[in-house]
């Protein structure tokens, strides 16, 4: 039984777009697609141009995922994480771009921490440090705000609001319908693997978003 049916999702360069929709419904699996972590059984996908799967290398040079796990080692430092990615990536001057990617996401003065020691607000925090280390124009965030209190809430909510004006591309699932919609610029709801509406932020004010999500979903949304 096939998870999506004639998805057409076009995000232009520099949008925000927040992907929602009920349990099942194919976000995630769309994300990974994207995200060269899944092999669509057929049509097309393409990120910058790149169509996939024949490019995913490419690809993945471009984009910067955030995932469910936050891919840190416990038993290392919140830096000594990022110099490791950092030289994954094949980066210049490793320790210089860790430093300015804590200080970005405000870590920077537990930099010398053990990741075990770090609240889930702050592995989400070095998470999108991680992700933004090789300067990527895609950003691909699946649930981001999952478990965090909201002191964290509002600190990723800055730093997503600053790679957006940084000019970045911004896809994100989640499932709190307002909070979504209130980031990003376009709203796009994904029921039963099709995508039935697309609403730009400034045609509907919460209340008609709310109405037409219920339409659609046959339930209600926070």
């Amino acid at each position: 039984m096939p998870v999506l049916r004639g998805v057409d999702l076009h995000v232009a360069e520099g949008e925000f777009v927040a992907l929602v929709g009920p349990n099942g419904a194919g976000k995630t699996t769309l994300l990974r697609i994207v995200a060269t972590l899944l092999k669509p059984s057929g049509g097309t996908a393409e990120v910058g141009g790149w169509p996939l799967p024949r490019y995913a290398e490419e690809v993945r040079r471009h984009i910067g995922l955030v995932s469910h796990q936050p891919l840190a080692y416990n038993d290392l430092s919140a830096e000594d994480n990022l110099v490791f990615f950092a030289r994954l990536f094949g980066l210049d001057r490793p320790q210089e771009r860790a430093n300015q990617a804590l200080r970005l996401v405000g870590l920077y003065g537990r930099r010398r921490d053990y990741v075990r020691t770090f609240s889930r607000g702050m592995l989400q925090r070095l998470t999108v440090a991680r992700i933004t280390l090789h300067d990527p124009e895609v950003l691909l965030l699946d649930e981001p705000y999952t478990g965090l209190d909201q002191n964290a809430v509002a600190l990723l909510d800055d730093l997503l609001r600053d790679q957006h004006r940084r000019g970045r591309t911004i896809l994100m699932i989640t499932h709190d319908l307002l909070h979504g919609r209130n980031l990003a610029d376009r709203t796009t709801i994904l029921h039963q693997g099709r995508i039935t509406d697309s609403i730009p932020r400034h045609t509907l004010d919460e209340a008609g978003f709310l109405q037409i999500y219920r339409e659609r979903i046959g339930g209600g949304g926070k």
